[in-house]
């Protein structure tokens, strides 16, 4: 797709239902209303979507590697039946206890999607529910968007936002906005 327009999308709160337990299994992965059809809109208007997620519950031994395909497995059909397609995932399976360099508001995940798509990402909206998805987004100048879905409404109440940082309702009006 020469000349797409690129969105980076983290996955739990943003795309499906959110759970301080994280989510487990491909039952537990819900998607959120309006948000499989955001995607497809996305797709629709010349964008590639990448989701960029954290996934601890990996490295707290909580599922393994062939659930959490399993559980993107599940989300990639979802967003297909709803007419769209997602480009890529990325994700970092480390707990903060690691130290990596991926897991967010470090931006790891963020510059290897650069590396991989061989864009700058300065500019490219970066759409989350926590502080550290707006925080990953302003390390590599990209353009934070908090949606207030899964933590969002607590980020937005308890955080200090990146002062360029764009606030909608959901997925789907942040989706709206950039599309029209």
């Amino acid at each position: 797709m020469p000349g797409a327009k690129l969105i980076i999308l983290d996955r739990d709160g943003v795309i499906n239902q959110d759970s301080d337990n994280y989510i487990k299994s491909p039952e537990e992965w819900i998607p959120l209303p309006g948000s499989l059809d955001a995607i497809a809109r996305l797709n629709q208007w010349g964008w590639r979507v990448v989701v960029c997620t954290n996934q601890s519950g990996i490295g707290r031994g909580l599922f393994g590697m062939d659930t959490l395909n399993a559980i993107h497995d599940k989300m990639v059909k979802a967003v297909s039946h709803a007419g769209g397609a997602i480009d890529a995932i990325f994700f970092c399976p480390h707990t903060h206890a690691d130290d990596c360099a991926c897991r967010k508001p470090k931006p790891g995940m963020l510059e290897e999607i650069a590396v991989r798509y061989n864009v700058a990402l300065a500019g490219v909206p970066v759409v989350g529910d926590s502080l550290r998805d707006l925080q990953a987004a302003v390390a590599v100048g990209a353009q934070p968007m908090l949606v207030l879905t899964g933590k969002g409404r607590k980020t937005q109440k308890d955080a200090t936002l990146p002062s360029h940082s764009f606030i909608f309702p959901d997925l789907a009006s942040a989706v709206v906005h950039l599309t029209t």
